[in-house]
């Protein structure tokens, strides 16, 4: 699951991002068809709503868009650019395993 999160992360671009709110556009060159950059989407927004300190998530399949709200004290701002520019840093690392551990209890 975190390869997959990452391949997928890595075709995203922030779009907009304060503090608590981030705006992630699925990147247009990526490659893929528009059903599975869809079903991709739809995927991240599922996963993304089962971590702690995300308080909500709203997905425009047709823009290619995802709104991400989130508790700043939980999840800090860096972790977001971080993780979709791959830099490997702590907060980014922190923020793949709460998007990875949904599907580790699910696979238990």
């Amino acid at each position: 699951m975190t390869s997959s999160l990452l391949t997928f992360a890595a075709h995203l671009r922030v779009a907009h991002h304060i503090p608590g709110r981030i705006r992630l556009k699925l990147d247009e060159a990526a490659g893929t068809a528009p059903k599975a950059a869809i079903d991709a989407a739809m995927q991240f927004s599922r996963t993304v709503t089962e971590v702690p300190g995300i308080r909500s998530v709203s997905l425009n399949p047709l823009a290619r868009s995802c709104v991400v709200e989130y508790d700043p004290a939980r999840i800090p701002p860096s972790a977001w650019r971080d993780l979709i520019d791959g830099v490997a840093s702590e907060a980014s690392a922190a923020l793949l395993d709460a998007l990875a551990a949904p599907a580790r209890r699910a696979a238990e």
